[in-house]
C-alpha cells in the first residue's frame, strides 16, 4: 500500500498562485488516480519558497524520519522550494527516509532523463523567483521615486492614505516632544514618565524604552528614507528638523561609546571630536601593570582602525581638568553670565508661549468636544442606542480628566522664574552640575595633540557687532603641563593652546 502526505504553500507576494484549496484538490485527485492513501497534510500560508524557513515544511522534513509514508505530493515542484541547493538537500533527507517528492501537475519519468527534467523544472522555479523579485524591486523603486509607499507598517506619527504617507498631527506632536526632550538631555525614562502622566499612549499601550529609542533612531521623521543605498526624500513628510535629528543621532551614537564602566562618567565624550580625522573622541579604559584601572580619551577613528589617525590618547582626568577649568572660567565671566541669563529668560518666555504638552492636551480636548457634539446631534435626531450612550459617557469622563491636566499645565506656565532665580540656579549649577552646563552651552570641542578649540553655543540673539565676531577667536590661553604617556614610562611635556569660539 502506497502512502503519502501533501505539502501546500502560497506566497504573500504573488496573487496568481493557486489557492490552498485548489492545490489540495489537485493533489488528492492525483493520489486517488495512483492508489495512494493520504495520511497527513502540511500547509504554509504566506511563506516564500526561496528559503526553507517555513514551520510546516520543517515539521514535515523532521517527521519523515518516522518512515510512515512513501511520498510527498506537491501541486508543483516550486511549492516544495525555489532554491536548488535547499531542494537537493531536503530531497536527499527525504530519500534517506524512504520518501520521494512527486508533482501532481508535472510528469517526471523515472528515468535518467527524468532526473535532468526535474532538475530543469527546479532551475526554472529558482529563475522565476529571482526574476519575480527583480521585477518587484524595480516596481517598488519606481513607486518610491514617485513618493509612494510600497507596503509595510508606517511609523508612529504617519498613516497610509492612498499609498501616501500622511502626518497624524497628534502623534507627530508626541514625536517632536520626544526628540526635543532627548536633545535637551532629558533621560528616556523621564520622557516616558512625562508621557505616561499625561495619558499619552503608543497605539493604546504605554511607551517603553525600546519604543522611544526606535522613534529616536528612525530617520524617516527627518524626511529621509533609505533603501538599498538609495535615498528618498519625497516619501515621508518631515516631522522633526534635520538639525534636531542629527543632534539626537550624535547623542545616541556618543552614548554608545565610552560606556565601558557604568560608574565612570566621561564628561566630554559627547562633545569632543578629533581635530585630525573628525571622528568622535570616546572613552577608553585599561589596566596598568600595577593593577590600577586607568581611563583615557581616545580617537574612535584610531581605536577602531577606521582611519590612519595619529591622535594620541589622553588621560581622562588630565584632559577634563584642563577643559573644565577653561570652560568654567569662561562661563564665570560677568559678560558670559549676563548673556546666558538673558538667553535663559528669553527661552523661558518662548517655552511658555509654545508648551508642547499643553498643545497636545488642547488638541485632544478639541477632538473630544467635536466627538461629543457629533453624538449630541445624533441623539437630537433620535438616534439613541446603548452604544451611543456608553460612548458619550466615556467621552465626558475623558473630557473631565483632560480639563484637570490642562489646568495643571497652565499653572506651570504661570510660575515664571525671575532673573535673580535664574542667576542663582545658574551659579549653583556651575558649581555642582558642570556636565549639565557643558551639554547646554558647549557646542563642540576639537582636540589636537597641541591645541584645544572650544566652541560655545550663542545663548542670545547677537548684535551686529557680535555677528561680525562670530567664528573668530575671542580668547586664547597657553597651558603647559606634563603627564605620563599611556603604555610608556617617560613623562611627556605638552603645550596646549586653548581657543574659545562663539
Amino acid at each position: 500500500m502506497k502512502t503519502a502526505v501533501i505539502y501546500a504553500r502560497y506566497s504573500s507576494d504573488s496573487q496568481t498562485e493557486q489557492s490552498i484549496d485548489g492545490q489540495l484538490r489537485v493533489c488528492q485527485e492525483y493520489a486517488r488516480t495512483h492508489d495512494i492513501i493520504i495520511l497527513n497534510t502540511y500547509i504554509d500560508r504566506a511563506m516564500t519558497g526561496t528559503n526553507d524557513n517555513r514551520p510546516d515544511f520543517q515539521r514535515m522534513i523532521k517527521e519523515s524520519s518516522r518512515r510512515e509514508w512513501n511520498y510527498v505530493i506537491v501541486y508543483k515542484f516550486d511549492r516544495f522550494s525555489r532554491n536548488k541547493y535547499e531542494t537537493a538537500m531536503h530531497k536527499k533527507t527525504l530519500k534517506d527516509n524512504g520518501t520521494k517528492v512527486v508533482s501532481a501537475t508535472e510528469f517526471v519519468p523515472d528515468t535518467p532523463e527524468g532526473i535532468i527534467f526535474e532538475s530543469m523544472l527546479e532551475g526554472y522555479a529558482e529563475y522565476y523567483s529571482a526574476e519575480l523579485s527583480q521585477k518587484i524591486r524595480r516596481g517598488n523603486n519606481e513607486s518610491r521615486r514617485k513618493g509612494n509607499l510600497t507596503g509595510g507598517r508606517v511609523p508612529y506619527g504617519y498613516k497610509n492614505e492612498n499609498k501616501k504617507a500622511v502626518i497624524v498631527p497628534e502623534q507627530a506632536e508626541v514625536v517632536r516632544f520626544i526628540y526635543t526632550q532627548y536633545a535637551q538631555g532629558v533621560f528616556v525614562k523621564d520622557i516616558i514618565a512625562e508621557l505616561t502622566s499625561k495619558g499619552i499612549l503608543y497605539y493604546g499601550k504605554r511607551f517603553v524604552t525600546n519604543t522611544v529609542y526606535k522613534i529616536l533612531k528612525n530617520e524617516r521623521y527627518s524626511g529621509i528614507y533609505r533603501y538599498n543605498n538609495e535615498v528618498f526624500d519625497n516619501i515621508y513628510p518631515q516631522i522633526v528638523s534635520s538639525e534636531t535629528f542629527e543632534k539626537v543621532r550624535k547623542k545616541i551614537s556618543a552614548n554608545k561609546y565610552g560606556k565601558k564602566s557604568e560608574e565612570i562618567t566621561y564628561l566630554l565624550k559627547d562633545k569632543m571630536i578629533c581635530g585630525y580625522c573628525g571622528k568622535s573622541i570616546v572613552g577608553e579604559n585599561g589596566t596598568a601593570r600595577n593593577g590600577e584601572r586607568r581611563y583615557y580619551y581616545k580617537c574612535r577613528g584610531r581605536k577602531a582602525n577606521i582611519t590612519d589617525c595619529h591622535k594620541q590618547a589622553m588621560r581622562k582626568e588630565v584632559l577634563e581638568n584642563i577643559v573644565l577649568d577653561c570652560i568654567l572660567q569662561e562661563l564665570n565671566s560677568l559678560q558670559r553670565i549676563t548673556e546666558i541669563i538673558n538667553g535663559l529668560m528669553f527661552e523661558q518666555e518662548r517655552q511658555a508661549k509654545s508648551d508642547t504638552v499643553l498643545n497636545l492636551l488642547l488638541r485632544e480636548q478639541r477632538s473630544i468636544e467635536s466627538a461629543i457634539q457629533n453624538i449630541m446631534v445624533a441623539i437630537e435626531k433620535g438616534v439613541i442606542t446603548n452604544t451611543t450612550t456608553k460612548r458619550l459617557k466615556e467621552l465626558e469622563s475623558k473630557q473631565e480628566d483632560l480639563e484637570k491636566q490642562i489646568l495643571i499645565e497652565k499653572s506651570k506656565s504661570i510660575v515664571m522664574l525671575s532673573e535673580n532665580d535664574i542667576r542663582e540656579f545658574y551659579l549653583q549649577a556651575l558649581r555642582l552640575e558642570p556636565k549639565m552646563l557643558i551639554n547646554s552651552l558647549v557646542k563642540q570641542i576639537i582636540l589636537f595633540d597641541d591645541k584645544i578649540q572650544i566652541q560655545f553655543n550663542s545663548p542670545i540673539k547677537l548684535s551686529p557687532d557680535d555677528e561680525n565676531r562670530r567664528g573668530f577667536t575671542i580668547s586664547t590661553k597657553v597651558i603647559k603641563f606634563a603627564y605620563k604617556v599611556p603604555h610608556r614610562r617617560e613623562l611627556a611635556k605638552f603645550e596646549f593652546t586653548i581657543e574659545i569660539y562663539i
